[in-house]
């Protein structure tokens, strides 16, 4: 699906293929002359990739691309966000390139980091506190299920990417450091030991610089990650001397995982050892970003493409923080919204600030679903920008649901609803030949229904009675409803007589009457397309809700 669109790649707005052009400017600069590029470029353009390729033969590493992961805790919505972003643009990247072009994704676990608190919700906190300050992959799993709470976190890491169906690499920082990858860049670090402090030491405070080394060695007798002064470095023999407060005054070497780095040098040292061509981070990284990209041209590397995305609000416009608690888990935004409602969202605008909110989760979910329908009809220039096509690489779903989340919302409500079965019961009129097995993501949505409905809208809703003019208004629908065949389940007959009430009584604006009937009948100020709601919930259902909401009895 991602190959034979070149010409629509090169042309497309949305912002994973801008950075899918900004990363295939970026390789063929890092990888070749002024006048190979330009030969290359041209193939490239053509569609013709793959003989650019052959052609040049720096070209064929495959394009390397990374996102981080602390495994100090468990996977969140910012490493969901971070992967999901990348592997759009990696799947931009082989639409532009007619998917010649081999690519990766890594996803680097800093699971050699020590162990600087104990983190708040874990069992067994006296004995994390124990382990601080070892690696993260010596501390003991407070959890008893793998052999630290590093390889706990980071299988958690590992099926929460699976269970998206993310195409990745896993790679663990301690067993790179151990396996001797990262060696021959730790040596280089350690022979431009004074260019690299150059570069770090303006950036801290004087306490900090009085004690700062890139290297922070482990200790031989502690195991402890220790952020000691670099004594003494012997540049022929790999090593560097410190002060340990178990041992004295003790020498390692920097290589085969004896010591690790600070993370700016450690993420710049990723870069170059690794030879990443791009990662993307969020806006509080920039200072890090251009520092780590200092190192990285110290060490000799080529610092990677990327961008920098805008962090989530609260729903008070406040920056999310992990300690607060103050955002959406992904446990919590599943239990309402669908992985593709979440994917939507973080396609949409990631350079602006958006809440991450509960209050945002039925519009995104709407929103993903008129993408999908919008897909189906519109010309392949405007395909490729949908977002749909970046979330399921090209290949999205033919139809999502025929009932929208709005909808299924007030369906719960007013059919007090408690479980699924009783929701199908009511699209069986209206969707006769619709059942589970062929339509599973209205079924999954119910599920997201039943659970959004209990939680937020039950305990918010509010009634009220009609004025006179509105009551008037009601029970003339209700006849005219009432002339309806009672099986009628067509939603824009419902619909046209719904206009005709609100044009013949006079209400203006119109969607004064449509937010009368919501506030009356339904208990909030907006809700969905009147006419489809009608179809599902049945016609004489609907009459009598009518009638009820002109008496003013819902709101008693």
């Amino acid at each position: 699906m991602l190959t034979d669109l070149v010409s629509l790649a090169r042309e497309a707005k949305s912002w994973p293929f801008e950075q899918a052009r900004a990363l295939l400017n970026h390789v063929l600069k890092k990888r070749l002359s002024d006048a190979e590029r330009d030969a290359a470029r041209l193939l490239i353009d053509a569609g013709k990739a793959d003989e650019a390729l052959a052609t040049f033969e720096a070209l064929n590493r495959p394009v390397l691309l990374e996102t981080g992961y602390g495994p100090s805790g468990l996977p969140h919505m910012g490493t969901f966000g971070e992967v999901a972003r990348t592997t759009m643009v990696r799947n931009a990247f082989r639409a532009l390139t007619g998917d010649h072009w081999a690519t990766r994704l890594v996803a680097f676990s800093d699971d050699m980091d020590g162990l600087r608190k104990v983190p708040e919700g874990v069992p067994n906190p006296e004995m994390l506190k124990e382990d601080l300050h070892l690696p993260l992959t010596k501390v003991r799993d407070p959890f008893g299920t793998h052999d630290s709470f590093g390889s706990h976190n980071n299988a958690r890491l590992r099926a929460f990417l699976d269970s998206f169906g993310f195409d990745y690499e896993f790679m663990s920082s301690t067993e790179t450091y151990r396996s001797g990858r990262f060696d021959a860049t730790l040596l280089t670090l350690l022979e431009r030991f004074d260019a690299i402090m150059a570069i770090m030491l303006p950036t801290l405070g004087e306490e900090r610089r009085a004690t700062y080394s890139p290297f922070l060695p482990i200790s031989p007798v502690t195991g402890h990650v220790l952020q000691v002064p670099t004594l003494e470095r012997n540049v022929a023999k790999g090593t560097i001397v410190f002060d340990d407060p178990a041992g004295g005054r003790t020498e390692v070497p920097v290589t085969g995982g004896h010591v690790k780095l600070q993370w700016k040098p450690d993420w710049a040292m990723r870069w170059t050892a690794l030879d990443v061509d791009y990662e993307m981070s969020g806006k509080d990284l920039i200072e890090s970003v251009r520092e780590s990209g200092k190192i990285c041209r110290a060490l000799g590397g080529v610092p990677p493409e990327g961008f920098n995305y805008e962090l989530f609000l609260d729903i008070e416009g406040k920056k999310i923080s992990k300690s607060k608690g103050n955002g959406l888990t992904m446990e919590q935004w599943l239990r309402y919204g669908t992985p593709e409602s979440l994917s939507w969202y973080m396609f949409q605008s990631p350079k602006s600030a958006k809440s991450l909110h509960f209050n945002v989760i039925p519009r995104a979910i709407d929103d993903y679903l008129s993408f999908i329908e919008q897909y189906r009809t519109q010309e392949p220039a405007k395909r490729i920008d949908n977002a749909v096509w970046s979330i399921h690489a090209g290949d999205p779903p033919e139809v999502a649901s025929p009932v929208s989340f709005a909808l299924l919302l007030n369906l719960v409500g007013v059919a007090n609803a408690s479980n699924k079965d009783q929701l199908w019961a009511y699209m069986a009129k209206y969707l006769p030949e619709a059942t589970p097995a062929n339509e599973p993501v209205l079924d999954q949505l119910m599920d997201r229904a039943l659970n959004y409905y209990e939680d937020f809208v039950r305990p918010t809703k509010a009634y009220r009675a009609p004025t006179d003019v509105e009551a008037a208004a009601l029970l003339d629908l209700a006849e005219r409803l009432k002339a309806l065949p009672a099986d009628t389940t067509d939603g824009e007959t419902i619909q046209n007589e719904v206009y005709a009430v609100g044009k013949a009584h006079a209400f203006e604006p119109l969607r004064a009457w449509f937010q009368a009937l919501y506030e009356v009948l339904l208990g909030a100020s907006q809700g969905p397309r009147f006419g489809s709601f009608a179809a599902i919930y049945g016609l004489p259902q609907t009459i009598e809700l009518i009638e009820a909401g002109a008496r003013g009895e819902l709101a008693g």
